[in-house]
């Protein structure tokens, strides 16, 4: 009898499938490994139980909406883009990247300013709820924690930054019973036998679910996720009400003359910052061939 659930971690070739409310450790189907399709936290599956409670196999992986390569995650509903005022500093173009990122895989980002007691973001808030994108500036004295718990109720969600902005700390404060929930599972999902730098999702109180990616930073997304050019102005959301209106069909909307989207950026419609990203981001993938990526 099959039954649906959703990988929760996989370690050294066993996945943890959460199930109603029982975890399986499962093994997946050798098929899979002719197919080059490796199960992911996140996806939704259908598994067979095993003739051993709380274990099965993993008969078919779900139609995916997404996926990052690394961290290894798929069917992320949100990504939250955690920057910080100060230690370190504010990065608009990193920012730029992992929000086009999610744009691209079809994931709502959302930009949570951390330390904004240190230092005022007003400028940076400004420049994304411009663009259309959700911002949240959090601080000790003023930390959010209802508006940012009730963003990932009834969402798959994951988090990321450089190191050292906050976001282990902002998880912590979200969901306290993390860490003390990472110990009274570790038995169960193997944590100590095998490599602890996995993403693992842990549930929501209300619904939903949040990746714990402990190791992994904005730089592995940025290096192992890469924007077609042709798809890049789509993922500057501000860009899109121009894109048709430039004079040439052909417009990278970086330089060109009859720009409807430089236009912009002169009358102060789409933020100069905003445009500089595009433009370093452009340059970074133009000469990128379609097999590479």
């Amino acid at each position: 009898m099959q039954s649906s659930g959703v990988i929760l971690k996989g370690i050294g070739g066993f996945y943890y499938v959460l199930a109603g409310d029982t975890v399986f450790e499962c093994k997946a189907r050798g098929i899979f490994r002719k197919e080059k399709r490796t199960p992911l936290a996140g996806d939704r599956v259908l598994l067979s139980a095993g003739s051993v409670p709380e274990q099965g196999v993993i008969d078919s992986i779900l139609e995916r909406k997404n996926s990052l390569i690394r961290p290894p995650v798929a069917n992320l509903d949100r990504l939250f883009v955690v920057a910080s005022s100060v230690e370190p500093s504010l990065n608009l173009l990193i920012t730029d990247k992992l929000v086009a990122i999610a744009e691209d895989k079809g994931i709502e980002p959302v930009v949570v300013f951390t330390k904004t007691d240190l230092q005022s973001v007003t400028e940076a808030e400004q420049i994304y709820r411009s663009a259309g994108i959700r911002v949240l500036s959090v601080s000790p004295e003023n930390p959010r924690t209802e508006e940012l718990l009730s963003l990932l109720r009834g969402c798959q969600s994951a988090f990321t930054g450089n190191s050292g902005v906050g976001k282990s700390t902002l998880l912590n404060r979200l969901l306290p019973m993390l860490q003390q929930e990472t110990g009274d599972i570790s038995k169960k999902l193997g944590r100590g036998r095998h490599t602890t730098r996995q993403v693992e999702l842990f549930a929501v109180p209300g619904g939903g679910f949040v990746a714990d990616t402990p190791g992994f930073s904005s730089i592995d997304i940025e290096r192992c996720e890469t924007i077609r050019k042709e798809d890049l102005a789509f993922c500057f959301r501000e860009f899109v009400p121009y894109l048709t209106k430039c004079k040439f069909s052909s417009c990278t909307h970086r330089c060109e003359r009859g720009c409807a989207v430089l236009d912009a950026v002169q009358r102060g419609e789409i933020a100069a910052s905003r445009h500089q990203s595009y433009c370093m981001m452009y340059d970074e993938v133009k000469d990128v061939k379609e097999w590479e990526t």
